[in-house]
């Protein structure tokens, strides 16, 4: 048996996200009445980017929630209809101009199970060319890293973005 919901109270919806309060029944028995859950509609994508040096892409980006500007890679929502690897593709080349080929999903998690339903994939791929500019309104600027950088950047907490360290970490755990 799963957790069952008895009813929904919308607080507020809109495209990017939704909060709910739910009443849920639990499986022995036990009802929660107000179970807040936020609910993201669509599901996003990370891209680790490598190059032929075996260096990982590293995008600084604005943050506003955090008022930070923070090292990441390259990321961003899964539109209607696309599939993963579409999406990795697309977000790849707004955010760093690089078209990549040889893409590989290598793992889809929940970032916040407890109280969302959000979805997060990771795709692994190959810089191919740089055939345009990164959007300047999102990112400030890139870096080619090493294994050697990205260990030490994650030693210093220069990368704290759940999405950027969860992938990351995946990576250097398969590098070793």
């Amino acid at each position: 048996m799963k957790p069952k919901r008895l009813s929904r109270s919308v607080i507020y919806e809109n495209p990017w996200v939704n909060l709910y309060v739910d009443k849920v029944q639990f499986p022995d028995g036990r009802i929660i009445d107000k179970h807040h859950l936020l609910d993201f509609e669509k599901e996003a994508v990370a891209i680790l980017i490598e190059n032929s040096s075996n260096q990982i892409l590293l995008v600084n980006v604005y943050r506003y929630a955090t008022n930070t500007i923070e090292w990441e890679i390259p990321a961003g929502g899964i539109d209607k209809g696309e599939s993963v690897i579409k999406a990795a593709e697309r977000e790849a080349l707004e955010e760093t101009g690089y078209k990549t080929d040889n893409h590989k999903q290598i793992y889809t998690y929940y970032p916040m199970n407890g109280i969302s339903n959000k979805v997060y994939h990771i795709v692994h791929c190959k810089a191919d060319k740089k055939i345009q500019n990164f959007d300047k309104n999102e990112i400030k600027e890139s870096k080619w890293c090493n294994k050697e950088e990205i260990e030490s950047m994650i030693k210093e907490k220069t990368i704290n973005g759940g999405f950027a360290l969860t992938s990351l970490l995946l990576y250097l755990q398969n590098t070793n």
